[in-house]
């Protein structure tokens, strides 16, 4: 079976071609401003480069996060309207435990960047999340200690007061690891991990108290009848 992978979770877009469980193209695109306008050529120069087209895809994987609003939506939302022109399934998964399928150790954390001073978090044990996904600020993570830790490199100070960490390495999800975890589970449809409400908010409308009140109102003679 032939899936195209997809995951813009973190800071770092990933993309892939999987057969099989093996990995025929991978592309990591670390300009996040660039995601949007990067995805789809670089779905088609690996197709190009791998002697495949789209009618030859038969299914998408995309990480689900948690990942910012705008990120997290870039990969998803292209997922979904792949799968839906090309008629094939798509399935949502955990960025989090795709990254965590290439930790060695039974017990992991996985941490990736939240902004705002904050991070994700999942704490995994044999592949089975055992806290998470969760949001917090890296004082706030709850002490535990654990066989590998996954951390963006510059986070790791903040978040090795809280975790001791027999290893500690700075992983992003891969297309091998989108393919493992949507292979073992069951499908599921993509449903964002936001964990927090978007940056964006919507326009206060302000009236001036320089106009008197009813003047916001329309006329009497204009008001629609019941």
């Amino acid at each position: 079976m032939l899936l195209l992978t997809i995951d813009s979770a973190t800071p770092r877009l990933v993309l892939g071609l999987v057969r099989d469980a093996e990995v025929l193209a991978q592309r990591c695109l670390d300009d996040a401003r660039r995601h949007n306008e990067a995805l789809v050529p670089t779905v088609l120069e690996m197709l190009e480069a791998t002697g495949f087209s789209f009618d030859d895809l038969q299914g998408v994987v995309v990480g689900c996060g948690p990942g910012p609003f705008t990120g997290l939506r870039v990969g998803m939302v292209s997922a979904m309207a792949f799968a839906d022109a090309l008629d094939i399934p798509v399935t949502g998964v955990s960025s989090h435990r795709a990254i965590a399928s290439q930790l060695p150790g039974s017990k992991v954390l996985v941490v990736t960047d939240a902004r705002r001073r904050e991070v994700y978090y999942t704490e995994l044990v044999d592949g089975a999340v055992q806290q998470g996904p969760e949001v917090c600020k890296p004082a706030d993570l709850p002490a535990m200690q654990v066989d590998t830790l996954s951390v963006p490199e510059h986070l790791e100070q903040a978040v090795l007061e809280q975790v001791r960490a027999g290893k500690v390495v700075h992983e992003y999800p891969s297309a091998r690891g989108l393919a493992a975890v949507a292979e073992f589970d069951p499908p599921q449809p993509p449903e964002p991990l936001y964990l927090r409400r978007p940056d964006a908010k919507e326009p206060t409308v302000r009236i001036s108290p320089a106009i008197p009140q009813d003047a916001t109102q329309p006329p009497a003679g204009e008001q629609s009848q019941a």
